[in-house]
């Protein structure tokens, strides 16, 4: 029996075309939208594809205008990236990406599972990275009945166990963190794990993305993003047109860390 198992796609449909691998069963763990150029095609693949779904932050601050929890940095584009996003998807979509349960629990291949977009003990918002420390991964876990816990969020790929449960995270389809500009989800294949990390036409969703009515500095970052799968540092500010012809608004740059979005 084989599960295949996505998450963060954000929107992003050429990473998504790249996920083509057949299963039995698939589930889905939040994040289908914002940052991304084609949030009702996202939509319509969870509709179809998701055995078992759950809702991811920018799917509740979507459908119900809840906030995105995005690092301050971010915030601005998080929130501008957020609202493109619900003019851009109709009320069914929505309501759909809403009404998404925070938590589903299920039975798979004699195997137990609960998933959980961020984290057991706080679904939306809590960051668990790989780093994360044992003790906190067993209060995290001290509830979950389960032999394996499904979870992403941090857009980074985790496979460990923690006394009776395997924590597994597939990394994010649609913009990866990991240093490579790769769409990252996992196959469970009767127990066994394996991470894929596929490569994707990156510039065909830039080149949308440039499209969208944001502000240039978010589309760069946003592009960046995805070009490098970056985790620190911010893009460079590009060049406005000419506000006469005399000159430019002069190009700005930011070198300092923050959290990705």
């Amino acid at each position: 029996m084989r599960l295949l198992i996505v998450s963060d796609l954000h929107a992003n449909l050429a990473a998504l075309e790249r996920v083509v691998e057949t299963a039995d069963a698939t589930v889905f763990l939040g994040d289908a939208v914002d940052y991304g150029p084609d949030p009702a095609a996202a939509v319509d693949w969870v509709r179809r594809r998701a055995t078992y779904a759950v809702r991811g932050n920018h799917d509740e601050a979507v459908g119900n205008g809840g906030p995105t929890g995005a690092a301050p940095a971010w915030a601005d584009l998080a929130e501008a990236s957020a609202g493109w996003t619900r003019d851009a998807l109709s009320d069914e979509d929505r309501a759909f990406l809403g009404s998404l349960p925070l938590r589903a629990a299920f039975s798979f291949g004699g195997a137990r599972f609960v998933a959980v977009h961020a984290a057991p003990l706080d679904p939306l918002y809590t960051y668990l990275p790989p780093e994360t420390p044992e003790d906190e991964w067993e209060r995290q876990l001290a509830d979950v009945e389960a032999d394996w816990l499904l979870y992403g969020h941090t857009h980074r790929p985790l496979l460990a166990r923690f006394g009776r449960t395997t924590v597994l995270n597939p990394g994010s389809v649609g913009q990866p963190r990991t240093g490579a500009p790769l769409a990252s989800y996992a196959m469970w294949d009767d127990g066994d794990v394996f991470l894929a990390a596929r490569a994707y036409d990156v510039e065909r969703s830039v080149l949308r993305l440039e499209r969208l009515p944001l502000e240039r500095a978010g589309t760069a970052e946003l592009a960046r993003i995805l070009r490098t799968g970056a985790t620190r540092g911010r893009a460079p500010v590009p060049p406005s047109p000419p506000q006469t012809a005399a000159g430019a608004i002069a190009q700005r740059a930011s070198a300092t860390p923050e959290t990705a979005p």
